[in-house]
């Protein structure tokens, strides 16, 4: 019975990775025939507003980002077997093993080890991103001596906010029982939340600087905005975003009571003050929305049933041996159940991706909806199409690869639906 259940979990996880590596690159080569098949001429609604070298260029830099994207496809994939059906992730259990006796320190170490190699294993393809595809596309503004202090910082970050919680964790699944993934579940959420709270107080401050706004003209304005809609922040703040990339974006973090508005200084330089309004209008939208709640909601239920899944597959033989993994005999086997999920999980769930995609392109265009109510549907069209490009994002993406990945509609959709009736 374990057998056939070993060897029937085999066979789905290679086809479902096969299956999603297959679509992946239908979708992806889809998308560079669409783009570079209209490079040549600007979309017709878009010519009075965009010139033919700034739509070159966000095609070029599409089929670029593509291209390399389907390398890093067929690596993943081959990775991800590696450390699964070819015995990686055993191999690397057994040596730890006996190097350090079962136990938490083992299972730590196991967790910590995976994440360091993985993190070794793609730095190659950040440092191609960043000071090969960026810089020829005049985005990267990051000295490699900067970018080594980044991954410093979050590597640090990482150990000091992920070791702690992985041990919690992991206790959890060994000290409470039959039902440990409902506290599990509990400590993760609560982490998450508390997360919310001080990565822009304690974390964010380690890597950007934020200043306060001091344009007291756009600062009034954007109080006014904010009063009319009924929400309150604790701060207007500029970040040095122009220290790393070209790229401009205006975003809210925190929760709760410190919730703040947090402008790119690349932002404020390209936008006009009723541009910026736009833009912080349709963030505003969100919340107006309740999107932030409702996609915190959908990440309680969606933690809940996994931890709940895992805590039923942690126990099962064949999860293990169906995976390539040997569980311990004389140890736990916590942190090879939870590695074996996170690297499983995806490959399962790949073909709910346009469902997902689905939802975030409503919500956008809800927020938009409630932009124009609040603000110029002139400023926020304008504003998009500076952001468009500003960020090289191509007009002429590939209709089936929208509906799959994106999360924000193209926009020549989203300005269509801001056009006066």
């Amino acid at each position: 019975m374990q057998a056939n259940a070993s060897s029937t979990l085999t066979l789905a996880f290679a086809a479902f990775l096969l299956a999603g590596l297959a679509v992946k690159f239908w979708l992806a080569t889809r998308q560079i025939r669409h783009v570079a098949g209209h490079r040549g001429s600007v979309p017709p609604m878009f010519q009075s507003t965009v010139s033919l070298p700034a739509h070159q260029k966000a095609a070029d830099y599409t089929v670029a980002k593509t291209r390399f994207g389907l390398l890093e496809l067929a690596f993943g994939a081959a990775v991800l077997l590696g450390w699964t059906l070819l015995g990686g992730l055993d191999a690397l259990n057994r040596w730890l093993l006996a190097w350090l006796g079962p136990g938490m320190t083992q299972q730590l170490a196991l967790m910590g080890a995976f994440a360091v190699i993985g993190g070794l294993l793609e730095l190659p393809f950040a440092l191609y991103q960043t000071f090969v595809i960026e810089e020829r596309f005049g985005f990267n503004k990051m000295s490699l001596k900067l970018w080594l202090a980044d991954l410093a910082k979050s590597t640090v970050i990482g150990a000091v906010i992920g070791l702690p919680i992985a041990a919690l964790i992991l206790w959890l699944m060994g000290a409470t029982g039959r039902y440990w993934w409902l506290w599990a579940w509990g400590a993760w959420m609560a982490f998450n939340l508390l997360l919310l709270v001080i990565y822009p107080t304690f974390i964010a401050p380690l890597f950007n600087k934020f200043r306060p706004l001091e344009d007291e003209s756009l600062k009034a304005r954007v109080t006014a905005l904010m009063q009319r809609c009924g929400f309150a922040a604790k701060g207007l703040f500029v970040m040095d975003g122009s220290k790393r990339s070209a790229h401009a974006n205006a975003y809210f973090t925190g929760f709760g009571a410190a919730k703040r508005v947090v402008f790119y200084d690349t932002l404020l330089a390209k936008l006009s003050p009723g541009e910026v309004d736009a833009v912080l209008a349709h963030e505003l939208g969100h919340y107006k929305h309740k999107h932030i709640l409702k996609r915190i909601a959908a990440l309680f239920a969606l933690s809940l049933a996994g931890f709940a899944l895992l805590g039923w597959l942690s126990t099962q033989v064949w999860f293990y041996t169906g995976l390539g993994v040997r569980p311990n005999l004389d140890g736990g086997n916590d942190a090879l159940a939870l590695l074996l999920f996170l690297m499983a999980v995806p490959v399962f769930t790949f073909f709910l991706s346009p469902l997902m995609a689905l939802v975030s392109r409503r919500h956008e265009f809800q927020a938009d909806a409630y932009a124009v109510q609040q603000t110029s549907g002139q400023d926020l069209s304008s504003a998009l199409l500076k952001l468009y490009e500003d960020n090289a994002s191509t007009l002429t993406p590939d209709p089936v690869f929208v509906k799959f990945y994106y999360s924000h509609p193209p926009a020549s959709e989203r300005l269509a639906r801001m056009a006066p009736a």
